[in-house]
């Protein structure tokens, strides 16, 4: 029996990149969506629509990259 330790390390990599990479994301968008307590009065409500729309931008990037992934298995 033969190990490609080298394809096994490159996957491995790719793989511990990626997840770290996605829970990231998913992070940022937990963030995003958090109540703000506090802050400037004269940052004013724009910059909690551009923080919601960012943290809806990184779901739907995570449910793309899931979405890519069970394209992969399944095809």
């Amino acid at each position: 029996m033969h190990i490609d330790w080298a394809a096994f390390g490159q996957v491995f990599g790719v793989s511990l990149v990626v997840t770290v990479g996605l829970v990231g994301i998913f992070t940022l968008g937990i963030m995003g969506t958090a109540p703000r307590t506090g802050g400037s009065p004269e940052t004013g409500a724009g910059a909690g629509v551009l923080a919601r729309s960012g943290a809806y931008a990184c779901f739907a990037l995570c449910a793309a990259a899931v979405g890519y992934g069970i394209y992969l298995i399944v095809a």
